[in-house]
């Protein structure tokens, strides 16, 4: 599981530094429509949307396009097609399985370009049910460590209620049951711990090993699946070694 958080934390830092913007702003601002639209236009009492509003503001998306994206998912704005979430299932080259989130208000583009990507690199779109038998979903949370105390941390989720707290190149990962996410969002939120990431998660039950350079494919198929605007993010089975992940961290 780490490995693919560690993943997601570098092409995130690089999304940063490659003048993405307008492609991230899509997807901030579909999350906040969703987020608002499930459980109201408060973040004080939303917290899928005071996550949401938070990561927005942490990649400096304008303040107009925060409120207006809360205001859509509230109904105030009635300016764009309902926009709803579809996990898509699918397999990559070597026998690795795909979950693709999806945020949309065109099932039938999405579909589309999931084909398009996936076949050109090999891969295909599955049957509902055909791989999802392979996760579960869980509560994670991700910030750097910066001069929070480990032990303290590690306590704070432990009695919280994680499954697991791993510390490492100074990013704490929190994992825990899908239940536990509001009890672990309200002691972070009490110690002014604010997440990068905090979200619930599709992780493998199994990962699948492969050589570097199967491995680089599956992650540069990834990387274009998540390079479409209505993917929001690929869960994979794909393990990936220590050795190549800090070759990609100094890419």
């Amino acid at each position: 599981m780490s490995g693919h958080s560690h993943w997601a934390t570098i092409r995130r830092k690089k999304d940063a530094t490659d003048s993405k913007r307008g492609h991230l702003f899509t997807k901030l601002a579909r999350e906040i429509v969703i987020a608002a639209r499930e459980g109201g236009g408060d973040p004080e009492s939303n917290i899928r949307l005071q996550y949401a509003v938070e990561k927005a503001r942490a990649n400096n998306m304008p303040k107009d396009n925060v409120e207006r994206a809360i205001k859509r998912g509230t109904g105030e704005l009635k300016d764009a097609a309902e926009i709803e979430e579809i996990v898509y299932e699918g397999y990559a080259p070597h026998g690795i399985a795909f979950m693709i989130a999806c945020q949309t208000d065109n099932r039938n583009r999405t579909v589309a370009e999931l084909r398009h990507v996936l076949s050109k690199a090999g891969g295909s779109l599955g049957e509902a049910g055909s791989v999802a038998w392979q996760f579960k979903r869980i509560s994670f949370f991700e910030f750097p460590l910066k001069n929070l105390d480990p032990d303290q941390i590690f306590e704070l989720a432990v009695e919280a209620g994680a499954d697991d707290v791993t510390i490492d190149n100074d990013y704490v990962e929190i994992f825990a049951e899908v239940n536990m996410f509001k009890e672990i969002s309200d002691q972070l939120k009490a110690h002014k711990i604010v997440p990068e990431t905090a979200e619930l998660r599709l992780v493998p039950n199994n990962e699948t090993e492969l050589d570097d350079d199967k491995t680089m494919q599956i992650l540069r198929l990834v990387e274009s699946l998540e390079d479409l605007d209505d993917v929001q993010n690929v869960s994979s089975n794909l393990a990936i070694s220590e050795s190549l992940m800090a070759e990609l961290a100094e890419d």
